[in-house]
């Protein structure tokens, strides 16, 4: 019965690291759907060896497999023809996703597989063997595993960790044969260790700096997501103003971008984003300072694309099931075309920096950001460019000037020709001076090029018209602007479109952007010795917060790892003390027998009398295992009648025999017995 028990729990303690371990995913998958990956396979193949456990070990495999197969059915909602290539391709699915994942089956087989094997190998290793924990050694690889694939996504795992070494403990307490009182009493301080572990991993100075493998994962190209550019509809909107498009529920006003362009071909403005899966998460902007945060409702009404329009820049999307986002410019995709009334909330992230920030912006270099096409327009573009931004030293200054330059040379025509090729931008400079924020955006984005600063066009809308904290967007309310990336600012936006009566704008957020250029515009013609520096940068420290959960996790380890191993050496030490010196005679012969079994290997064999402890070894052994066993079944018999000079004839007949046996026995060996692996 005791046998039976220890076997069951065993393998009851086998199933719940592996199940540990595959919760830890739950910062790549923190919905609920987890529960259904992780629970049958790992409770599966306890089952199966708890059944099997003197059958072969083909039945039980078989079993296993059929196992995993009914833990896909219930994942799937039935039998899935693409299991196998869902299961091949699924490690590389989600190293190109970023977390929270979208707890989609197919990536989810991923995480039912790694738990089922784990559980698989840990439960017929220790049916079949006798084994501590090495059985749970692929519980800890797929622990590894989670961490890894979750490293940047919600929460942590560090209590994930103290929970696996709590039962990782428990289960080599169990193994060692101890009594269950002794085995219960020693969960509580795996437990306390833990915890200290826990609590002492955030202070490493490792944990700032994670690895991520998404940073090496191969991304998939740069393709078109939309047969229609959204710049290519601008002037269409613009001739069906009163269309409705989508409404936003927002407690301020702001500009709903929807695209985002950086690569230009001397006829068309295209997006080189490289759009990821998540399940809502959208990585942080280079701005990493002040900023209004602004949660925003979006119902669709009539956009078309799959492109969702949000305020820049977002952080956290729900209610997008396929949602797709570019980590450089935190543009949004949906997988399909939105049905009318789809309804979706972002929280964004609009930076504030202070007018120190600005002033002393300086472009970043990126030769991609500052392609011309080659064509004879280059040299009107710069020459233009050159001639605006005279007397402008500061980069931020000549984008300034620019914008200015561009708003009150040329007017705003809804009329105007369609088109954005470098001919009919041309035709747009020399010619006509008039058109839609199509030509302005565009012809600001180009010029700027020619004067070294890296810009793109972002096509989006006007606010909208309000009524009770609803912005109620039409098509006419789209609006084209353009972008300079800054070093340590990141994208900042520029209006070089004039509003409908000339000069000034009819758009709050357009007309307090100019407000804020023309203010700091005064600023440079003031001079710059009278300017106030910029804010010194943050530092990792600063910007970071609190220590990465990864690092943390991997700290907790290597406490637990040291805390591990002052166990091992500490406990034998304090068992041969205690039985050394117990208080009556007959208990410390009793004490020097169990101390030789241990030493012997036979720690767990109740059942063996000392006959057959004698039986088993001859030669050197036996000449002190003999004697020892003499006095040992005395006491059993007479135990009042040893004496103190019994006692110490035992211990000095069982430490001989120690040293005999650990001269017969190789370091590998012993090693292997010490750690609690044999």
């Amino acid at each position: 019965m005791n046998v039976s028990w220890r076997r069951l729990a065993g393998l009851g303690l086998g199933a719940a690291a592996a199940g540990v371990a595959g919760w830890g995913f739950h910062r790549v998958f923190p919905g609920t759907e987890l529960v259904a990956a992780v629970v049958p396979a790992a409770a599966g193949p306890a089952v199966v060896a708890a059944f099997t456990g003197r059958r072969p070990l083909w039945l039980a495999l078989l079993l296993d497999v059929l196992v995993w197969v009914a833990g896909t059915v219930l994942l799937y909602g039935g039998l899935a023809p693409t299991l196998p290539v869902d299961v091949a391709n699924s490690w590389q699915a989600l190293l190109t996703t970023l977390p929270p994942a979208q707890p989609e089956p197919q990536l989810l087989v991923l995480v039912h597989t790694l738990v089922w094997a784990a559980a698989t190998a840990g439960a017929e290793t220790l049916s079949r063997t006798g084994t501590r924990i090495a059985a749970v050694v692929p519980a800890l690889v797929v622990f590894g595993a989670a961490l890894v694939l979750g490293v940047d996504g919600p929460g942590s795992n560090i209590a994930v960790a103290g929970v696996l070494f709590t039962v990782v403990a428990a289960l080599a307490l169990l193994r060692d044969g101890r009594s269950p009182a002794w085995s219960l009493a020693g969960v509580p301080a795996a437990a306390v260790l833990a915890a200290l572990a826990v609590l002492a991993g955030p202070l490493l100075p490792v944990a700032a700096q994670p690895y991520n493998p998404r940073d090496d994962a191969d991304l998939p190209p740069p393709g078109r997501v939309d047969g229609v550019s959204p710049l290519d509809r601008v002037s269409a909107w613009l001739q069906i103003p009163d269309r409705e498009l989508f409404t936003v529920e927002a407690d301020r006003p702001l500009n709903w971008r929807l695209a985002v362009l950086d690569r230009y071909d001397g006829v068309r403005w295209t997006s080189s984003a490289r759009f990821r899966p998540t399940g809502g998460t959208v990585p942080e902007g280079e701005w990493q300072g002040a900023a209004d945060v602004v949660h925003q409702k979006v119902t669709l009404d009539g956009l078309p694309g799959t492109w969702l329009p949000a305020a820049e820049r977002p952080e956290r999307v729900t209610g997008v099931r396929g949602l797709g986002v570019d980590p450089g410019s935190g543009v949004l995709l949906a997988a399909t075309e939105p049905a009318e009334g789809f309804t979706y909330e972002v929280t964004s992230r609009v930076p504030k920096p202070s007018k120190e920030d600005l002033l002393a912006a300086t472009p970043v270099r990126d030769p991609a950001l500052t392609d011309f096409p080659d064509g004879p327009q280059e040299r009107l573009f710069r020459r233009l460019a050159e001639q605006a931004t005279e007397g402008a030293d500061a980069p931020i200054e000549q984008a300034y000037r620019l914008q200015s330059h561009l708003r009150t040379n040329a007017s705003y025509d809804v009329t105007a020709p369609p088109g954005h090729s470098l001919k009919g931008l041309e035709f747009f400079l020399r010619t006509t001076h008039r058109g839609t924020s199509e030509q302005f955006a565009s012809t600001f984005a180009l010029m700027a090029r020619t004067l070294g600063l890296p810009s793109r066009v972002v096509v989006g809308f006007r606010p909208g018209e309000e009524s009770g904290g609803v912005y109620r967007v039409r098509s006419g309310h789209v609006i084209a602007w353009a972008e300079i990336k800054f070093a340590g600012l990141g994208w900042r936006p520029f209006y070089p479109t004039p509003g409908r009566s000339g000069a000034k704008d009819d758009h709050e957020v357009v007309s307090s952007a100019i407000e804020e250029s023309e203010q700091l515009e005064g600023e440079f013609a003031r001079g710059g010795s009278e300017r106030p520096k910029a804010s010194p940068p943050r530092t990792t420290a600063e910007t970071q917060g609190t220590a990465s959960p990864w690092t943390m996790a991997a700290a907790a380890a290597a406490a637990l790892l040291v805390a591990y191993g002052a166990a091992v050496a500490v406990l034998p030490w304090w068992r041969r003390r205690r039985r050394r010196r117990a208080g009556a005679p007959g208990q410390r012969v009793l004490g020097a027998w169990r101390q030789a079994c241990d030493d012997l290997g036979l720690r767990g064999e109740q059942t063996l009398t000392a006959a057959d402890v004698v039986a088993r070894h001859p030669g050197d052994i036996s000449a002190h295992l003999q004697p020892l066993a003499e006095i040992s079944n005395f006491v059993r018999y007479a135990p009042d009648a040893v004496d103190d000079e019994a006692a110490t004839a035992a211990w000095a007949r069982s430490d001989a025999l120690r040293r005999a046996v650990r001269a017969r026995t190789p370091v590998p060996a012993r090693l292997r017995d010490r750690l609690l692996l044999r």
